[in-house]
């Protein structure tokens, strides 16, 4: 048994290095003045300056905060609701189905989902941009936010919703003091993984976007195809740097939910 936590332990260091290290190289380098990847020569926060002095660069960045925030906060109403109601659902084939579905979003290659969303845009004349880039974010998230509700919808005891109706409960107040309180840490997850897979998109939002509207991910794609700069070193750490913070709140938050009925059933 020993041993096996050894190499377990091991294995997950290899693969923590394999994964951290190019996005540490890449970072560390940012900060070198010599402005290439091959030799550091003294430190500096030119290139970080680089980037927050291009407005195009910052409208960028506000347009991918806002796209991340709104499918979030959107695709997590939307995925609350579809969790609780698969679970009520009296028809097991049906619930299984609609699970089914919802599974198989998740596991579908962003570039499909990219160009299904391409080709349904077209067909139905909705111009490339905000909308397109918004809309397709939330569908895609949606399915991330039932997935992280679900466990904590399906340990929720069925006593505690008798107990409640029996105390005279309306559904509204059911809902809002019962069930949603029980799920708090899964909603959060649910949006922090929506709000992180927004900000990291880069598939799916390759193909949807357009008339002048561009994201960050895109945007740094373009930027490596036209010659690696350090600019794109200190923008790529930005948006690592972002995406940590996110997950570290997601952490505090969670932390701070453990007990989620602190409300107590309703009066």
């Amino acid at each position: 048994m020993g041993n096996t936590s050894k190499l377990a332990k091991v294995y997950l260091t290899l693969v923590f290095i394999i994964l951290y290290m190019p996005i540490l190289y890449l970072i560390f380098y940012s900060f070198n003045s010599a402005g290439n990847m091959s030799n550091f020569e003294s430190f500096t926060w030119e290139h970080y300056g680089a980037v927050f002095a291009d407005t195009r660069l910052m409208l960028i960045l506000i347009n991918t905060v806002i796209i991340a925030l709104l499918s979030a906060l959107i695709s997590t109403a939307i995925g609350v609701m579809g969790a609780i109601g698969i679970v009520y659902m009296r028809n097991r084939k049906s619930r299984n189905a609609l699970l089914s579905l919802n599974n198989i979003l998740i596991v579908s290659p962003d570039v499909i989902i990219g160009a299904s969303f391409l080709i349904l845009f077209t067909i139905i004349g909705v111009k490339l941009g905000f909308i397109s880039v918004l809309i397709s974010h939330i569908a895609f998230s949606v399915p991330i936010v039932v997935i992280m509700v679900l466990p904590k919808l399906q340990e929720m005891s069925s006593s505690l919703i008798d107990a409640a109706l029996d105390l005279g409960a309306s559904k509204r107040e059911l809902l809002t003091r019962v069930i949603i309180p029980y799920i708090k840490p899964g909603i959060f997850a649910g949006f922090f993984l929506a709000l992180t897979y927004s900000l990291d998109d880069f598939a799916v939002t390759f193909f949807v976007t357009g008339n002048g509207f561009t994201t960050l991910s895109v945007e740094i794609y373009s930027m490596a195809r036209a010659g690696i700069t350090l600019t794109i070193n200190a923008l790529s750490g930005l948006l690592f740097i972002v995406t940590l913070l996110l997950v570290l709140g997601y952490y505090a938050v969670t932390n701070r939910t453990k007990n989620p009925l602190r409300t107590g059933v309703p009066k």
